[in-house]
């Protein structure tokens, strides 16, 4: 008997237990150069399904080897534009040969069987035995990590109670790891509810039933990896002890949703349950993914990229018309791009988004939308972490001066960012020049962390040790402090060379400035006359008004303590600065800071 097997069995690795069955055993085995190649160029880009089947032609060599069969490479081998004709020569090579076309592709048992070539087609088999790597999965298990030389380990818990253990003390071994990969691709090859999601070069993510499996190997990482993340909450929405007024939000109001949170705060958990939510109200629910791990209903449609592209996913999805979508995740400009559209279309949208706050979020969609868009796009932002609801922000677009701007002609566009259970501004969203600023409202600019506050009297308590009769005032931002105290006292604090400073740095792990009280103008000594600038805006330039009366005068420009520059008051009582220039830039800020603009005669 001749058989002629397609790339489909030879990847299946069937053909060497199907020759070894009495009945076919002293067949020819002839196999198409065409399979050879195709098997060639998918190991050459790194696909496991490649090497699998180069393994599996390297056992049937060994049984021709043994006299159990005569194994043979026919045909031609064709040139790299003729793969996408590979089944075609194929079929071409077996009815050439008189051989009997062995294949696991149903599309090529019909079409060979419709030209009248010899075929046995292998049904898909069906796995039976438990994967390895499942093994190391229990009722507390979220993911499984294991790595060639490393001992394997699992994150075990509930979000913000994960901990990472080990599952022994016995490191992986890389063909343990090979061999394991295998059988995972082989399982979601055969089983309906399974499937290979990415294939590339040294990568293979594996959709398996609820678990997702990321399978790395040399060039695209360092060594042999497997990691496996599965969701361990089935979480309903009532489980959020979400308040009346947010959930009637949700249910009436909302329709562009931001779920965000920082890697493995409980995002897609939420996502899920909110997906439930809106289909318990009797709403048509889809999701897009890639890959799709979304633990959602039967009645709830899980799409992936079409033909890899998420955007035409989208073309489908607009043409389906579902009231919610759920877009996992919300990433790179495309998605921003693609989530906006069919929101903008009347899809109700909820996006997933990586994010380390909540206003952080909606910061990603600028540059990326017309700013005026935004609140058309996304109403409301749910932070989440460590599995809970942290903070709820409703999104408002409104006409007004911003707050810390006091001229009408200053007024403008403005997205208010409210606090949802509040209802109070933590963030205004605005343009002023050419800058997009985005500036947190007074009581939130104004709170400082409990962590600040005593950082700050530690350098104040540091500093009254060297100087304790010196007035100490200490402004702390980040990892720089800024300190004023009487001018006489500076040397003393500084220190030869700046020592006793640098010292003081080292110690508590900050940058330290030392200004003069007597230097800051708002303490008013030693300065000339002090004259109140306005702010005019116009299409290129922002106009620093002083009055007619001062035209033609010196003078240096403040901003709270600070001095920005030193310019001459023009003929019409003005300065005109450029709005790309750096100097805008800083008054901008200094504005949107509520910080007193003025400026001091010489």
């Amino acid at each position: 008997m001749i058989i002629v097997p397609d790339t489909s069995v030879i990847i299946d690795g069937r053909i060497t237990r199907m020759v070894k069955k009495k009945e076919y055993r002293k067949s020819k085995v002839l196999v198409p150069e065409a399979v050879v190649a195709e098997l060639e160029n998918q190991a050459n880009k790194g696909k496991e399904s490649g090497y699998k089947g180069l393994r599996e032609l390297y056992l049937l060599r060994k049984l021709s080897e043994a006299e159990k069969i005569h194994l043979e490479f026919v045909g031609k081998r064709p040139k790299r534009f003729d793969f996408k004709d590979i089944d075609e020569i194929i079929r071409s090579t077996a009815d050439k040969v008189g051989g009997v076309l062995v294949t696991s592709d149903r599309v090529q048992s019909e079409v060979a069987k419709s030209k009248g070539i010899k075929v046995i087609y292998l049904r898909q088999r069906r796995v039976k035995k438990k994967l390895r790597l499942l093994e190391y999965f229990d009722g507390d298990t979220m993911s499984v990590h294991l790595r060639d030389k490393v001992v394997p380990m699992a994150k075990k818990g509930k979000p913000g109670e994960i901990k990472l253990v080990k599952l022994s003390d016995k490191p992986s071994k890389e063909r343990e790891l090979e061999t394991m990969a295998k059988e995972i691709i082989e399982h979601a090859r055969v089983d309906p509810e399974s499937f290979i999601e990415i294939e590339r070069e040294g990568a293979t993510v594996v959709q398996l039933r609820e678990v997702r499996i990321a399978i790395a190997r040399p060039p695209f990482s360092d060594g042999y990896e497997i990691t496996a993340v599965r969701p361990i909450a089935d979480v309903k929405l009532e489980d959020y002890s979400l308040s009346e007024k947010l959930l009637r939000r949700l249910r009436e109001r909302a329709e562009g949703v931001l779920v965000a949170g920082p890697p493995g705060a409980g995002k897609s958990t939420f996502s899920q349950a909110l997906a439930e939510f809106y289909k318990e109200q009797g709403r048509i629910v889809k999701t897009m993914e890639s890959p799709r791990d979304l633990l959602v209903s039967e009645e709830i449609t899980q799409y992936a990229p079409l033909e890899g592209d998420m955007e035409k996913t989208a073309d489908i999805l607009l043409l389906v018309r579902p009231d919610y979508t759920i877009y996992d995740e919300v990433r790179k400009t495309r998605d921003f791009k693609i989530f906006a559209d069919m929101r903008l279309a009347g899809v109700g949208m909820v996006g997933v988004v990586h994010a380390t706050r909540g206003i952080d979020a909606l910061q990603r969609l600028i540059g990326r939308v017309e700013l005026g868009m935004i609140p058309q796009i996304v109403d409301t932002v749910v932070f989440i972490k460590d599995g809970k609801i942290q903070k709820v922000y409703k999104v408002n677009f409104t006409v007004k001066v911003p707050g810390g701007m006091t001229e009408a002609d200053l007024a403008r566009p403005v997205i208010e960012v409210r606090d949802f259970e509040k209802d109070e501004v933590e963030y205004e969203i605005y343009t002023f020049g050419e800058e997009t600023v985005v500036m947190p409202s007074t009581a939130v600019r104004k709170e400082k962390k409990p962590s600040e506050k005593l950082a700050a009297e530690r350098v104040r308590q540091e500093i009254k040790k060297i100087a304790p009769k010196a007035r100490v005032r200490v402004d702390l931002s980040g990892e720089r402090a800024v300190v004023q105290i009487d001018d006489r006292y500076i040397p003393k604090v500084i220190g030869r060379q700046g020592k006793i400073i640098e010292r003081l740095e080292r110690r508590l792990g900050l940058k330290i400035e030392i200004r003069g009280i007597e230097e800051t103008p708002s303490f008013g000594v030693g300065m000339g006359e002090r004259i109140r600038l306005d702010v005019r805006e116009t299409k290129n330039y922002l106009h620093l008004v002083a009055g007619k009366e001062n035209a033609g005068r010196l003078v240096r420009v403040f901003a709270g303590g600070e001095e920005l520059f030193i310019a001459t008051i023009g003929r019409r009582g003005e300065i005109k600065v450029a709005k790309k220039s750096a100097i805008a830039k800083a008054v901008i800020g200094a504005i949107a800071a509520q910080e007193e603009l003025f400026a001091i005669a010489e």
